[in-house]
């Protein structure tokens, strides 16, 4: 099982079965704050729903193709984050994440991702992370900026969003730049 504490306070856990009641309680308690960026709200509307996202996340960790996390805040699952996809043959991962509402501003979603970057290429022997948002979402752009990814442009209408389009931002970082930016 992945367990990778992050400091006193934050560590991330292979999401679980276990989980899915709290998982889905946080994603219905702040659905109307994740459905501005994220477009499967609409496909999670009951626990079933989130227990068949969790035995997706699992079969993709037990073939090595992803690996999604709950965000552990002192002790409380607070959102999910991970590997969306892993491409081992390209050794690339890329990184997806959320946070319930009332854990915004504190800091975690940068110290998760900047974690998730590290492990990808301590751990995981990559070379590249990707993270992507859309071009709007000032706060999901903000983490990879904060972390010295470098903006590699724009994918245009890269995401259907309910009943509109919206481009992504690419933002990525190679394992020699993760190593010289941060001094690890």
């Amino acid at each position: 099982m992945f367990l990778h504490k992050i400091n006193d306070d934050l560590s991330l856990k292979l999401i679980e079965l276990s989980d899915g009641e709290r998982v889905f309680q946080l994603t219905d308690h702040s659905r109307s704050y994740l459905r501005e960026w994220l477009p499967w709200l609409d496909f999670t509307m009951k626990l079933e729903d989130t227990l068949e996202f969790i035995k997706i996340c699992l079969t993709g960790y037990a073939e090595k193709k992803s690996l999604n996390a709950v965000i552990l805040f002192k002790g409380e699952i607070v959102g999910v984050a991970g590997y969306n996809n892993i491409n081992l043959s390209n050794k690339t991962a890329y990184i997806g994440y959320w946070l319930g509402e009332e854990y915004q501003g504190n800091g975690i979603m940068t110290e998760v991702a900047k974690a998730l970057t590290h492990y990808a290429f301590n751990e995981l022997n990559l070379n590249k992370v990707e993270i992507r948002a859309a071009a709007g979402n000032k706060k999901s752009r903000s983490i990879p900026e904060r972390l010295n990814f470098v903006n590699e442009g724009c994918i245009r209408q890269a995401e259907w969003l309910y009943d509109h389009y919206v481009d992504h931002v690419v933002y990525g970082m190679l394992a020699e730049e993760w190593y010289e930016k941060n001094l690890l």
